[in-house]
């Protein structure tokens, strides 16, 4: 984490000492949440529109904080501790990454995508602590707090900084990337999240691709080749990019994947090696060649990059595979969901052989515009009765998926709730085991509560 003197802080983040003889005392770290505060740390209270964090400076302080940043505008700073002033608290921190970031000049690999990016990070990040110390953005912190925050997290020495970058309108991924100026960006996909603001795929693509505005001029932009929206936009750009996918002209092709109850396993054009992630789903391989790219791009051979797959940690409620009490197979993808990503898990199901029962339960994809109704029925309508067996889902757009798979299943394998208990209830019922059981839906959803059931 950050380590400077409180006189070093005020000139980083575009500040003034409130009292200089202040000025040599040491920072540890920064916070913008009393619930996290550390001692010696730096609180800088945000404002938003429906709190002040200016309110909580004295908690911050009781708690050990030993710095606050402060809005000039705001009355009656803390007296006896050394105090920050700045124009607006949000820009300070963010000014105040930037200058961290520029100190420490690690290299820096962005990372974008609808679907994917946390994973792919994760991967990425796995796959270059092989060879280098790599420090990577926690969970999805991952917007214009979140990311400044990570970067400040970063220890020093750091080597390469992974960072992931998240949007829910147009110029949000731009003003990420002009502040981390990435070595190397990567955009794992175009899909339907954020289509309620964006509107349109095309959209959508304008904007993740908004990820190379910040791309160092010697950077390199890695996107996925089987994306003819991204090609589209890559055409147009000066740096230099590479594709991974399977399209016969990406630069890193897969050409075999083998779905295994322990991972995925899958070969590579021109590597000697089958690599293997310990991840489902023949889409995370996908990802999985981002980081090899990214491995490539780095300098690593082709045993490091293998080890460092075969290692990756995921974050939580991302295809978490585990096995209940009862023997029931589960499958925790409750984090978000999209029309591409509930499909690839549909699909990865329905490859899943030696079980007795293959059941998907699966709640609203939020954030999906004026269309979603129809995203819920046609993904209702993709579901195959000869490879799944039963469907529940949970919500009032759930109730569409459900609909739609009732035109191939009838009315007794598919089943539709409101409440969750009921839902749950049921999935006690018809789950046994030997059975596999998928869970997914928007983290609005918290569909990870059913869980419990089994």
């Amino acid at each position: 984490m950050i380590k400077r003197t409180v006189k070093q802080i005020a000139q980083m983040a575009g500040g003034a000492l409130s009292n200089q003889a202040f000025g040599e005392e040491q920072i540890h770290g920064v916070t913008t949440d009393t619930r996290k505060v550390s001692k010696g740390a730096l609180f800088i209270p945000l404002i938003g529109e429906h709190f002040n964090g200016h309110t909580f400076a004295s908690k911050a302080l009781e708690l050990g904080a030993a710095a606050i940043l402060w809005n000039q505008k705001e009355a009656n700073p803390p007296e006896g501790v050394p105090v920050i002033l700045v124009e607006d608290t949000l820009a300070a921190l963010q000014q105040l990454a930037k200058s961290y970031l520029k100190e420490e000049n690690p290299r820096v690999v962005g990372i974008t995508g609808s679907n994917g990016k946390t994973t792919t990070k994760d991967m990425i990040h796995s796959v270059l602590q092989t060879a280098y110390q790599v420090h990577k953005t926690d969970g999805n912190f991952n917007n214009h707090i979140g990311l400044p925050l990570t970067i400040l997290e970063m220890p020093e020495g750091t080597e390469i900084a992974v960072l992931e970058m998240g949007m829910s309108a147009k110029g949000e991924i731009e003003f990420l990337s002009s502040l981390a100026e990435p070595d190397a960006a990567v955009i794992t996909n175009v899909g339907e999240s954020h289509m309620q603001d964006l509107g349109s795929r095309e959209a959508i693509a304008d904007a993740k691709c908004e990820i190379t505005k910040g791309l160092k001029e010697n950077g390199v932009f890695y996107y996925l080749g089987d994306e003819p929206l991204l090609r589209e936009r890559a055409n147009a750009l000066t740096h230099n990019v590479k594709t991974f996918g399977e399209a016969e002209d990406c630069d890193i092709r897969v050409n075999h994947i083998n779905q295994l109850a322990e991972g995925t396993e899958f070969q590579v054009e021109g590597y000697a090696q089958a690599f293997l992630i310990p991840v489902l789903g023949k889409h995370n391989v996908k990802n999985a060649l981002a980081a090899i790219a990214i491995g490539q791009h780095f300098g690593l051979n082709e045993r490091q990059i293998a080890q460092g797959l075969m290692q990756t940690k995921l974050t939580g409620m991302r295809l978490e595979l585990f096995t209940t009490d009862k023997g029931i197979t589960v499958i925790n993808d409750a984090y978000n969901a999209s029309p591409t990503s509930m499909k690839a898990a549909i699909d990865l199901v329905g490859d899943m052989d030696g079980f007795a029962n293959r059941i998907l339960v699966l709640g609203d994809m939020l954030e999906m515009g004026s269309e979603e109704e129809t995203y819920h029925y046609e993904l209702g309508r993709y579901i195959k009765p000869e490879f799944i067996d039963h469907v529940m889902t949970y919500g009032r757009l759930g109730a569409l998926i459900a609909e739609g798979a009732k035109k191939a299943f009838g009315d007794a394998r598919v089943f539709s709730y409101m409440d969750k208990e009921e839902l749950k209830k049921k999935l006690a019922e018809v789950a046994g085991p030997d059975d596999v059981v998928l869970v997914k839906a928007s983290r609005g959803m918290r569909l990870e509560e059913v869980i419990t059931a089994l």
